[in-house]
């Protein structure tokens, strides 16, 4: 599932999100959101205790007409891109959807793909924005977080801490990706301990070696959020995979500030993982 401002068409995003569709052999479903005021059908209302019927819709409001208009045009955008990259489609439009929508659909998804400055607020908001950050703490899937630009994947960062949300999207990752299962492997440990010991080490790798073919462990000693960001920082073609976010777990690797981060520096896509 690729959310989509449906006022703005991104082709990054797009070729991205044609990208993953491809290497799994998925659908790829556009969800297309928009604030649109005003009831989409007639609606019965009230008025001084009288019921009345509001035959105004949202469409006969002028400030949400160019609104759709610009959404069913990138909407076709959308089709025609998936089109020409031959990838099986489509699209789902809610022009008045809410972060609790996105995330109870996304109970039906196998992944979600999201812009991390996705945002329907008329003023300009950081990176990730408050839409992109409640969609990554509410999903009920994992959620890619697309990067800026892409020219492939070359190599998988896993961060591992030998918490259960570190392991789980390690897991997770791997069978939603079995096409990059031959992929140059990294398990970064990033703690202020010293490296796994010997049962940790041997587990880790049995793991690893189920799923993947060519892995090497690295171990940066200190504070996790900034060993972790000054590693990637500057990297490209990586494939980043992490625990929960904002859900406790993530806490043990990545402090979800940390994390936000870590998503506005860093020019890499990255995958988070839910155990929800």
């Amino acid at each position: 599932m690729l959310v989509l401002n449906g006022n703005k068409f991104d082709s990054n995003l797009v070729d991205f999100a044609c990208y993953i569709a491809n290497l799994t052999r998925s659908r790829l479903t556009g969800v297309f959101i928009e604030n649109i005021k005003g009831d989409e059908q007639p609606a019965l209302k009230q008025l001084y205790a009288l019921p009345y019927v509001e035959s105004i819709t949202a469409n006969d409001l002028p400030e949400n007409k160019q609104r759709i208009e610009s959404c069913e045009v990138n909407e076709k955008l959308f089709a025609e891109a998936c089109i020409n990259r031959g990838v099986n489609y489509q699209i789902h439009t809610n022009r008045k959807a809410s972060v609790k929508d996105v995330t109870h659909v996304s109970r039906f998804s196998d992944l979600i793909i999201i812009d991390p400055s996705t945002s329907f607020a008329n003023e300009t908001e950081g990176t990730p924005s408050h839409f992109a950050r409640e969609v990554l703490a509410g999903a009920e899937c994992p959620v890619v977080v697309a990067p800026y630009s892409f020219d492939g994947i070359e190599e998988i960062v896993f961060p591992y801490d030998g918490s259960k949300s570190s392991v789980f999207s390690i897991k997770q990752f791997a069978h939603i990706f079995p096409a990059l299962k031959n992929k140059p492997t990294t398990v970064l440990q990033v703690d202020q301990r010293e490296k796994l010991s010997d049962a940790d080490a041997a587990e880790i790798r049995e793991l690893m070696a189920t799923h993947f073919g060519k892995f090497k462990f690295e171990h940066l000693r200190g504070q996790a959020e900034d060993e972790l960001f000054g590693y990637l920082l500057g990297k490209k073609n990586v494939f980043v995979v992490m625990g929960s976010y904002g859900r406790g777990y993530f806490s043990s690797i990545f402090k979800r500030s940390a994390a936000d981060l870590l998503v506005k520096a860093v020019n890499l896509p990255i995958f988070i993982a839910h155990n929800k």
